[in-house]
């Protein structure tokens, strides 16, 4: 059941990679966090309880409502345009991630580690990449926002990649570093949508002291 919620993971990057309004993205975001929440309770099952709890409240809670939420307030509040507006075609993107996928399965195989579940690793490594590639594409800052999103949910991955137990010291850092960056970042948004109407990277070149 936890490779099925990986793989289902996996084609919502290919999914993410082709989404040409930013609801979509949301929305995906939102449907990430929720697949995250089913693998952390599937395979932290064991841990200790109070961790587990804290661990599905960050995902079910954090990823899949508050985040979610919160980009929609500030892309209505800016009156920012519902497309992506990516610099490369859509069905280049596809391709483009469909190989970073491919290539991080290539790239578990190399590896020859028995305590590394490759499952977990390619989801995440693809996640990551995936998550690095939005952001170079994309015009719209909110849409780097969402690509940073999509990488933190890979570092969450990666963490179980690597054994059953997730001390909650490092739940509370990955918690702690997402919610800092997205409100901080939600502030740049905010602040920059109080200038420019529209907000893409480019209209950053025309900004000045």
């Amino acid at each position: 059941m936890i490779n099925v919620l990986l793989i289902t993971f996996a084609a919502s990057l290919l999914y993410i990679s082709i989404a040409n309004r930013l609801l979509t993205f949301i929305r995906i975001l939102a449907f990430q966090g929720i697949i995250l929440f089913g693998v952390s309770f599937l395979e932290l099952n064991e841990i200790n309880p109070l961790n587990l709890i804290f661990i599905l409240l960050e995902t079910i809670v954090f990823k899949a409502v508050a985040v979610p939420v919160f980009m929609s307030y500030v892309i209505k509040k800016n009156h920012i345009t519902r497309e992506t507006e990516p610099y490369l075609p859509y069905f280049l993107s596809l391709v483009i991630v469909t190989l970073i996928i491919i290539g991080t399965f290539l790239i578990s195989n190399v590896i020859e580690d028995p305590r590394l579940n490759k499952v977990y690793f390619v989801v995440a490594l693809s996640s990551l990449f995936t998550g690095l590639y939005i952001i170079m594409t994309r015009k719209k800052l909110i849409t780097h926002v969402m690509g940073f999103l999509v990488i933190e949910n890979g570092v969450f991955i990666l963490s179980l990649a690597v054994g059953s137990e997730m001390p909650m010291l490092v739940n509370t850092g990955i918690l702690l570093d997402l919610f800092v960056s997205v409100l901080l970042l939600g502030i740049f948004v905010n602040r920059i949508g109080d200038v420019l109407q529209d907000v893409d990277v480019d209209q950053l070149q025309k900004l000045k002291d």
